[in-house]
């Protein structure tokens, strides 16, 4: 299946290729960044990739913790 990140942080990324491959939202798309049928998740323009660690509150109030993609546009 070849699941996983392909790009780390700091990796430069050209449009439309792939960062990270994965199955359900463990990864979130941030700015600049797209997600596929399979959850995958793209570039959707060329630059830097940059991972942040977010704080997202569930429907029921409870926090979960996950991380963040974005490409920046240099």
């Amino acid at each position: 299946k070849r699941l996983g990140i392909k790009v780390q942080d700091g990796g430069r990324v050209a449009s439309g290729e792939i960062i990270i491959r994965q199955r359900g939202s463990k990864y979130l798309a941030g700015q600049n960044v797209k997600v596929a049928g399979d959850d995958t998740l793209y570039a959707a323009k060329a630059g830097v990739v940059k991972f942040v660690s977010k704080k997202k509150v569930r429907f029921d109030g409870s926090p979960r913790y996950t991380s963040m993609v974005s490409v920046v546009v240099s």
